[in-house]
């Protein structure tokens, strides 16, 4: 229950219009009640060959029947409003709160999952507030007002009638204890199916050229039989239920027939007091054969919000706090002292006890073998996790202490596989800032070597590169995220493999690119393809998380096996820019 008293949290802020809906559906079920009674009178008055009489009630039961559906329209205007009201409002809340989340949040997410709890479970919630929640309380609405009549007009037979109700209570809650977790299953189920949908379509070109579809298809077909199953097993407890809350209250109609016909034959009742109570008791059963569908309603928006829940619950573990400061001023000096960090779950730390200095402007590459931690080493410079103890300091500011927005905006990324979103080039290049010229970005697609290239497109800048810039070679996309690092303007770069899925030729192109990104910052190079170092000030070597040496290429291949095995599957020395003495010396070595 607890989830569902937070999902009526989301109507706060439209409690007029719930307010308005209700007092709508109160007036229309108002003036539904009074439609009975005017046809008894009808009927009692053809009895009595009333003429005039008989004209009034016509008249009584046309007039409420038209105020009726005017009431009905404006309430179904007012629920539309909350229902599409709250949908805006809680996808907007969980879009913002995924991306105030920090990036280890996302490491165990299937972005399907996200998106079915986004999609379907918040199409659940929004059709249950804004529609079965005002049906819920009509119908409750209907069952006062039919039973208070009802009572007026013949006590004992609507005693009667209103025995069952214990039993259809106790039917109900039955049915709403097996039906939530049955619901709530279907529900994670349809969200797998949505995820392996969505995972196949993205990875379509690894199906295609490995000939993998036939086993992709299988995949695909075992996760939409368990959902079937747990369909068929949620309907089946619907088949089974429903038919029952509908068959409860038919006993009812039974009493009236064999009871009340007997008392109009009696002369105890009229024969339009016994029509107007039959419509009543019509009016009364409605409500409770639908009783089931309502519950089921109400089981699949709280399923549903329970989902949501799930990520609206998880807190921020990085984020802006009162008591950050400012970004300090300077060139981007960063100092790692003592720093470790261990992944959630990890069984050893990923980084262990990492010192050293890099004076601003200098550039260092971080070399080491595969699963060294060189890119979790660079991830923590800008926040993107946190430390686990030591601390990393930016011109003398420990970055916990600095706003994470305003740390970021002064670190920029060029990764392996630069991200390029579904836009033109020019929204590419400018996305790192908001005032952007156009001669801005051609200025920095100039530097970045793929002004050329743009240019001698059909659309130029406007030239739209498909999601995740599939329409551009691996060698373009890089030059673009060179040219966005180029707009951003940072204090500090981050190459992360930036050359290594490119032939040599495009590498020449895109390193030229790079010294001119590079001039003047701070900068870390992530290398596995050693060739890279030559753009390097000094190098410090990772093994195993920790800090196995620092120094030039020269110095290193004397003193550090580890480096000199890894040259020695590189490029050949001649590639190298040998200093004789390092930039700046590692801490603690």
């Amino acid at each position: 229950m607890g989830n569902f008293w937070r999902l009526l949290g989301f109507l706060r802020p439209y409690r007029s219009g719930v307010i308005w809906s209700v007092t709508l559906a109160a007036g229309a079920m108002g003036l539904g009640a009074l439609i009975p009674l005017a046809v008894g009178h009808a009927i009692d008055d053809i009895s009595r060959g009333d003429k005039a009489s008989l004209l009034w009630s016509v008249v009584a039961v046309a007039v409420a029947g038209l105020l009726r559906g005017a009431l009905s329209v404006s309430r179904r205007l007012v629920s539309g409003r909350v229902s599409l009201g709250v949908e805006h409002d809680v996808r907007r809340r969980i879009y913002r709160h995924l991306q105030d989340l920090e990036i280890g949040f996302f490491h165990d997410q299937q972005t399907g999952q996200l998106m079915s709890r986004a999609t379907v479970d918040l199409q659940s919630v929004r059709f249950f507030l804004g529609y079965g929640l005002t049906f819920m309380l009509q119908s409750a609405l209907t069952i006062l007002i039919s039973a208070a009549i009802m009572l007026v007009i013949q006590p004992d037979l609507a005693l009667l009638i209103m025995a069952t109700t214990p039993l259809i209570v106790y039917t109900a809650a039955r049915y709403g204890r097996r039906a939530r977790p049955a619901v709530q299953e279907a529900q994670q189920r349809l969200a797998e199916l949505s995820a392996n949908a969505e995972e196949d379509i993205s990875g379509v070109r690894v199906i295609k050229a490995f000939a993998r579809e036939p086993q992709r298809l299988e995949r695909f077909r075992g996760t939409t039989e368990r959902v079937f199953e747990q369909q068929v097993y949620s309907t089946r407890l619907s088949a089974f239920y429903s038919p029952l809350l509908g068959f409860i209250p038919s006993l009812g109609l039974a009493v009236v027939l064999i009871y009340g016909g007997n008392q109009v034959i009696d002369g105890v009742l009229t024969l339009g007091q016994f029509t107007a109570f039959y419509f009543y008791m019509l009016m009364l059963i409605g409500p409770l054969r639908t009783l089931g569908n309502s519950l089921g309603s109400a089981q699949r928006a709280t399923a549903s919000g329970a989902r949501i829940f799930e990520i609206l619950d998880r807190a921020p573990r990085i984020e802006s706090t009162p008591d950050d400061v400012p970004m300090p001023s300077g060139g981007g000096a960063v100092m790692f002292d003592a720093v470790a960090f261990s992944y959630p779950d990890a069984k050893r730390p990923t980084l262990r006890d990492v010192s050293f200095k890099v004076p601003a402007g200098k550039t260092v590459a971080i070399v080491g073998g595969t699963g060294a931690g060189k890119t979790t080493l660079v991830s923590l410079i800008p926040r993107l996790y946190e430390v686990s103890a030591g601390s990393i300091t930016v011109d003398g500011a420990d970055v916990r202490s600095i706003d994470p927005y305003e740390l970021r905006r002064e670190i920029a990324f060029v990764a392996e596989d630069s991200f390029l979103f579904s836009a033109t080039i020019a929204d590419n290049i400018a996305y790192a800032r908001d005032d952007v010229t156009d001669e801005q970005i051609a200025l920095a697609a100039r530097r970045a070597q793929i002004a050329d290239f743009v240019e001698s497109l059909p659309d130029g800048y406007a030239t739209v590169v498909g999601e995740r810039g599939i329409t551009l070679s691996g060698g373009q996309r890089q030059r673009v995220a060179i040219a966005r690092a180029l707009i951003a303007d940072p204090r500090i770069l981050i190459l992360d493999d930036a050359t290594s899925s490119v032939d040599a030729r495009t590498e020449a192109e895109i390193k030229r690119a790079l010294r001119e990104l590079m001039l003047g910052r701070t900068t870390f190079v992530i290398a596995h393809r050693l060739s890279t170092i030559s753009l390097a000030d000094f190098i410090v070597v990772l093994e195993d998380g920790a800090v196995a040496d620092a120094g030039t290429h020269d110095e290193l291949m004397d003193r550090c096996e580890t480096y000199a095995q890894l040259a020695a599957k590189g490029m050949p020395e001649s590639v190298f820019l040998t200093r004789k003495e390092p930039t700046a010396e590692p801490a603690g070595l």
